[in-house]
């Protein structure tokens, strides 16, 4: 027994008795990699073997799972509109990281700022206190870009984190704690964002949440009247991403800007899906000519790193400076590395004028999927430059769909609160080839699917 026990001493972690004394080594894990040791008691005091468990056994054990069906490609690398897997299948990616890899996966630009920022300093004091170039070159940049009065941005995390600071803005702003959101309309899953999210399905479970919020239809003119002088902001999509890819009637959002502004309530749009050229504009409130009060940046803004932004006016973000001073921080917030990646796909993004990419190679996907409807129970497509929505009868019909297109390696995968729409975000930088591949597999699929 000795012998034995002192064989697995590098791995074993833990040794303990039985309540009668008996030897047990219980179960626990060691320090190699992808390795556990699974050692049974058995009453003659034999030792059983080490076995060895996968990356892929370790991701269910120890990562929290989402959901029971997970894609489940285990990654080796990513380039362009390719993610490539641990066996070397490569599979064209429709969906981007969910609208994040813009300039497609490990864009050379973003990759070579990462590692010379990294190279000079990462974290090195919480936000707002130090003067840290890559966050002032980026908020400039911003500036620069995004529509007027805009000019100065608050750094986050993550698209929800912007979200939720963009309410405790109009809430401080206004004094007012009304808001009024749309219904089937996602801005995230903090608190304050699925509070003013419009589908219950995901609200309920956490309630009670927010207590002042308002759902209203999504472009519907006639219930604008319900914004009123107790509304602190209005939050919208201006396409709405997980409610379906749905694009607004042309008078819709001027009516709402024009409605905020009667009732002194502030427009934040949320933009985190929309941004950075991904509807054929660099930011999709443009389509309209509206200009919001607060306008919500993430995903694409880091080029694939974690990033998100909220954007106002000098007067209304001074807010979160004064009474008490302190307001609203975050500790990694605006992190080094992320912006400098951010700033390197912005100006890339903007000097190669890949807003215009996504709205001719949108043009095309869109011509290409609209002669496909009819068969596989796919109904129609519509969408706004890269932002794609594919419409089906059933939402068997898009579950079958999506996987028979998953089995010939086509990255797909339908919105959160339609299960019968498959949205569409390929990087910008998509080719010509790279949409015939995906439609050819798409045709496959619905004809196998009728």
């Amino acid at each position: 027994m000795g012998s034995e026990i002192a064989a697995l001493e590098p791995f074993v972690l833990s040794l303990s008795k039985h309540e009668d004394s008996r030897p047990y080594i219980k179960p626990e894990f060691c320090y190699a990699p992808s390795t556990v040791i699974l050692i049974a008691e058995v009453p003659s005091l034999t030792y059983s073997c080490l076995c060895m468990t996968t990356v892929r056994d370790d991701f269910f054990r120890f990562v929290c799972q989402t959901s029971p069906e997970p894609m489940g490609i285990e990654v080796d690398h990513a380039h362009g509109c390719v993610v490539v897997d641990k066996t070397g299948k490569e599979y064209l990616d429709f969906l981007s990281g969910i609208g994040v890899a813009s300039l497609g996966h490990a864009h050379p630009v973003v990759v070579q700022a990462v590692k010379a920022q990294a190279e000079r300093y990462l974290h090195t004091m919480v936000y707002g206190e130090y003067i840290q170039e890559p966050q002032v070159h980026l908020a400039r940049r911003l500036a620069e870009v995004t529509p007027d009065p805009f000019s100065v941005t608050y750094f986050t995390n993550s698209g929800t984190e912007a979200i939720e600071g963009a309410l405790k803005t109009a809430r401080k702003y206004t004094g007012r704690s009304r808001f009024v959101s749309f219904l089937d309309s996602f801005h995230g899953d903090t608190f304050g964002s699925l509070s003013v999210g419009g589908n219950s399905l995901y609200r309920t479970p956490f309630e009670p949440l927010l207590p002042t919020v308002t759902f209203l239809p999504f472009n519907d003119l006639e219930a604008l009247t319900q914004i009123d002088e107790t509304v602190a902001a209005v939050i919208i999509e201006p396409i709405q991403g997980e409610g379906g890819v749905r694009v607004p009637d042309p008078e819709f959002l001027p009516a709402l800007r024009r409605r905020c502004h009667e009732v002194g309530a502030l427009l934040i749009f949320d933009e985190v899906i929309t941004g950075f050229g991904r509807t054929g504009k660099l930011f999709a409130c443009e389509h309209w000519n509206v200009t919001p009060d607060i306008l919500v940046l993430a995903k694409a803004l880091g080029g694939g790193m974690p990033l998100g932004a909220f954007i106002s006016t000098p007067e209304i973000m001074t807010i979160l400076s004064t009474s008490p001073p302190l307001a609203h921080v975050t500790t990694f917030g605006g992190h080094p590395v992320c912006c400098a990646a951010g700033l390197a796909s912005l100006n890339f993004m903007v000097e190669t004028n890949l807003p215009q990419r996504a709205h001719e190679k949108g043009a095309e996907l869109l011509a290409r999927l609209q002669e496909l409807a009819g068969s596989g129970g796919f109904i129609a497509a519509r969408g706004r430059g890269l932002l794609i929505g594919m419409d089906f009868t059933t939402p068997e019909a898009t579950k079958q769909f999506v996987q028979s297109c998953f089995a010939s390696r086509l990255i797909l995968g339908w919105t959160l609160h339609r299960d019968t729409v498959i949205r569409l975000a390929p990087p910008l930088i998509i080719s010509s080839a790279e949409i015939d591949r995906a439609v050819t597999i798409m045709y496959q699929a619905l004809r196998h699917n009728s």
